[in-house]
């Protein structure tokens, strides 16, 4: 492990009886990254997070932290990274201050600047007119901001995120990335995992996962260079009529709706978007425009599974 890298794994893989969490997952991120592990629930995303902080043991490969393995000597390293799981342990009759005193106290932090970190954190995630409100009265995207603040009480050089904006409404998922671009500007290496493929597209690069597995590992713009054939975003009188009746003649997984549009992947665009309005229009559906789009990480995803 060099310097510069923070965070690397050498297939690390985790077992649990006859199921395989993790699969000879191999990684490098350099200090000073916003990466991201994307995958659906249960790809393994949470258990890989879970290695790297030195929560859970690995059955084979290695983890390493700032060059420390994480399974031999975490303990050297747990200073100096900051976790916050998916259900963070804020203690809700406590309020938020009280909350980010206590975490101060498990980091040991000293008396002397507590007291300004802890306003500084308060001012960070614009907790400070909350600060005497019990935490379990917070809104979720509160609770999640106040999650962060306490994960970062001891200014770790390391962040690990675990769908942190899980449920959170789209106004304070924008809140909470702006606070890890201010971290990122800091010099913090962070990695979230996340389930929203959109959210994704914020990140330096992205880990897409599937059933422990590691599919594909880059930015999103070289990640999307990936995708082969193309994808036409078809916009119809009834979408979801629309959906099931080109799904029933179109390969599983080739349809999506996006909001009020059908996204339909296919390695002969052209040749499939006139099978597709013909289709439609014998259904009885107006179709009023069909066009070939730049593939989100989304449809990149799906069509990767399809593979």
């Amino acid at each position: 492990m060099t310097e510069m890298e923070a965070i690397k794994t050498e297939r690390l893989k985790k077992d649990f009886g006859p199921l395989t969490a993790v699969e000879e997952l191999t990684l490098s991120l350099p200090r000073g990254e916003l990466f991201g592990l994307v995958g659906s629930d249960g790809a393994g995303k949470s258990t890989t997070l879970r290695m790297l902080t030195g929560i859970m043991e690995p059955t084979g490969g290695e983890a390493f932290v700032l060059g420390t393995s994480m399974s031999r000597k975490a303990d050297e390293v747990r200073g100096r990274i900051g976790y916050m799981s998916q259900r963070f342990g804020l203690y809700p009759d406590l309020t938020v201050l009280e909350n980010l005193l206590f975490y101060a106290d498990i980091q040991m932090i000293p008396r002397r600047g507590r007291e300004a970190r802890v306003e500084e954190l308060l001012s960070f995630g614009k907790l400070a007119p909350f600060k005497d409100r019990a935490a379990g009265k917070l809104s979720g995207g509160m609770k999640q901001k106040l999650g962060l603040a306490c994960a970062l009480v001891h200014k770790p050089q390391v962040l690990f995120l675990d769908e942190p904006t899980n449920g959170v409404d789209p106004v304070s998922r924008r809140d909470f990335w702006r606070i890890l671009y201010g971290l990122l500007a800091e010099g913090v290496t962070i990695m979230v995992a996340t389930a929203y493929l959109d959210e994704a597209e914020r990140c330096g690069r992205v880990g897409l996962m599937h059933r422990g597995k590691l599919l594909a590992c880059d930015t999103p713009k070289r990640l999307k260079k990936l995708m082969k054939g193309g994808v036409l975003e078809l916009t119809a009188s009834d979408p979801r009529k629309a959906v099931r009746l080109l799904s029933g003649e179109f390969p599983t997984g080739s349809v999506a709706l996006f909001g009020e549009r059908l996204h339909l992947y296919a390695a002969q665009p052209e040749e499939a978007g006139q099978r597709a309005a013909a289709l439609i229009a014998a259904g009885g559906i107006e179709l009023s425009a069909i066009r070939e789009v730049e593939p989100t990480l989304e449809d990149l995803f799906v069509s990767l599974l399809r593979g």
